[in-house]
């Protein structure tokens, strides 16, 4: 019998976990391999393209844009957190993850996730701000107010994480050491618990139900003001670029949101393997690759701003 088939691992510390990914032969692995792979890289240059060009541009140096370089300093994360390990087990026969791996992981995709919903917020409330109270934008959003919304992000983040990661693995795991997913996330890891995970579930359902409702409520109230702020403009420029913009951040936040709901919220969630696999290659790299585009790249100032790096390159 293989070390790492479905066998009763009561009768032993567990030190590892296998991660089955998706299901296919080898021509299947290789087309996901070229798949994730290519993807990985879109997203990584762009998100690593939004932090060098708002770094570098002082022009960029507003709220707007510091929570923009936020974003997708969490989404580089995001991604790194996952994809490396998942294209591996796509490429080689060997597909374990040590069970403090599997513990590290975890976290931090939880830590990762939890800050970008938080952040999302975070963006539609200072649009709010600079849309509906413009003359007060200056001092409601000075550095010091950004730097303690992003801190709040991250420090809510970790709570959720330490929350999460705790509650999980303090269960006993002898059903099996066999993942059914291509990597650690709360749902496949409940399934080889072989105690009652009732509790957790309730933990997971509440806790992500709670994060996700509210941030939520703070997007559609923060977009719903704006929108009734834009329809009493007197420009219809300005109107349509405004409506341009505030659909699209619309676009990426009711995605993000609505997989997580399918995943967390949802008390049947943990019942899904093979749909919950799909959500996930949406919500851990689709999302994280459409993010620069959404909410930068469609942006004249950062297209302003790349093409004034470009000419200063050039130039030297």
């Amino acid at each position: 019998m293989s070390p790492h088939g479905n066998r009763n691992l009561s009768e032993m510390p567990l030190q590892e976990f296998v991660l089955d990914g998706f299901e296919g032969g080898p021509q299947t692995q290789a087309l996901l391999f070229a798949l994730f792979l290519a993807l990985y890289m879109v997203a990584v240059l762009g998100n690593l393209t939004m932090i060098v060009v708002i770094t570098l541009d002082a022009r960029l140096h507003s709220p707007m844009y510091f929570f923009l370089k936020n974003l997708s300093f969490v989404d580089l994360c995001y991604l790194s957190v996952i994809y490396p390990k998942a294209l591996a087990n796509t490429t080689f026969s060997s597909k374990v993850i040590t069970f403090e791996g599997c513990i590290i992981q975890f976290f931090f995709f939880s830590l990762m996730g939890t800050t970008e919903a938080f952040l999302l917020a975070v963006m539609a409330y200072d649009r709010f701000v600079a849309i509906c109270s413009p003359l007060r934008y200056p001092i409601s959003m000075r550095p010091s107010v950004c730097a303690r919304l992003v801190l709040g992000s991250y420090c809510g983040g970790c709570l959720n994480s330490i929350l999460q990661t705790s509650f999980t693995f303090s269960l006993p795991f002898c059903s099996s050491n066999r993942i059914d997913h291509f990597f650690c996330d709360v749902p496949p890891l409940l399934k080889l618990a072989c105690a009652d995970t009732t509790i957790n579930e309730l933990v997971m359902f509440a806790i992500c139900g709670l994060i996700i409702v509210g941030t939520t409520l703070v997007v559609l109230i923060s977009y719903g003001y704006i929108t009734g702020t834009i329809l009493r403009m007197h420009s219809g420029g300005g109107r349509h670029k405004l409506f341009s913009t505030c659909g699209s951040h619309m676009t990426a936040v009711s995605l993000f949101y609505g997989t997580l709901f399918v995943m967390y919220a949802q008390p049947g969630a943990v019942q899904s393997m093979e749909q919950g696999k799909v959500v996930s290659v949406f919500y851990t790299l689709v999302i994280p690759m459409l993010n620069p585009l959404i909410y930068s790249l469609r942006n004249k100032d950062v297209k302003d701003a790349l093409r004034r790096l470009w000419q200063k390159h050039t130039a030297t």
